[in-house]
């Protein structure tokens, strides 16, 4: 059996891994009674180590001094349980939402990173794996909607779809072959978000792809260098385009800098 060690306040201090200064305060206010020797000197038992862990682990939970006063007058170990119990769920919490932000830094890192030497006047021909996204449902603009009321209402309807889902990554649009034909690119046919664990896919394919600076709705241009260069190149659309804005305003403080990117998928037959 251990011997029942009694240390002064010093010892009891260093062990304890605080300052005798706290420790003072901690008996002014309650939280921990240390004994008395014949010279009226603090003292303290290894028991109380424990009751200092205990106040060191609360306060890292970010209990404050008269709550944890609060606990340890009233301690038993089905309390004690259910703290710890209430606490670990809100570790669990913040660990998940830190994972949700850290997969979202990421996510925004590659795609501004994907364009840092890209050459923003070329057009080239790609083939992209496939990647997860997840799709909005086809825009609706009938009557006086116009592409912000489409939006709206995407946000809505993946935010009833799926309620645990991040809303915070970038949304872009897409448009259908036909459509891309009969050059009409004026509002997207549905959008989607770029989330690397999404719903959905956007299919690993050859795609034309090209670049053009400003802001967002200005793709005219750049969608009529790319029918350019299929035609050109014998080429035939097979599929929809993807309208991103790699670089925005999360990193571009002039909305008429911003770097859209256009993907037409293409028939690459030999």
């Amino acid at each position: 059996m251990m011997t029942k060690h009694i240390f002064s306040a010093q010892e009891f201090a260093k062990f304890a891994r605080t300052t005798r200064d706290t420790l003072v305060y901690y008996e002014k206010i309650g939280l921990l009674t240390p004994g008395r020797n014949r010279s009226n000197y603090r003292q303290y038992s290894h028991d109380q180590l424990a009751t200092v862990n205990l106040i060191h682990t609360c306060q890292a939970l970010g209990m404050k001094l008269s709550e944890i006063k609060e606990l340890i007058d009233n301690r038993s170990p089905a309390l004690i349980c259910q703290l710890l119990e209430d606490k670990i769920r809100g570790i669990d919490d913040t660990i998940k939402d830190w994972k949700r932000a850290r997969k979202l830094l990421c996510i925004l890192r590659e795609t501004i990173h994907s364009v840092l030497d890209v050459d923003e006047t070329g057009i080239t021909i790609q083939y992209i794996p496939k990647q997860s996204v997840t799709f909005g449902d086809l825009n609706d603009y009938s009557g006086n909607r116009d592409d912000y009321d489409a939006l709206f209402s995407f946000y809505r309807s993946c935010s009833r779809k799926y309620p645990d889902m991040d809303m915070n990554f970038s949304v872009w649009g897409t448009f259908s072959k036909e459509r891309i034909k009969r050059r009409d690119w004026r509002w997207p046919d549905r959008y989607y978000f770029n989330d690397p664990d999404g719903k959905d896919e956007k299919p690993a394919a050859f795609y034309v792809v090209g670049y053009r600076r400003g802001g967002y709705g200005q793709s005219t241009e750049l969608y009529e260098r790319l029918l350019d260069y299929i035609d050109t190149n014998g080429l035939t659309i097979c599929g929809p385009s993807f309208e991103e804005y790699p670089l925005n305003e999360i990193c571009t403080p002039d909305d008429s800098n911003y770097l859209m990117r256009i993907m037409i998928t293409v028939d690459k037959t030999e």
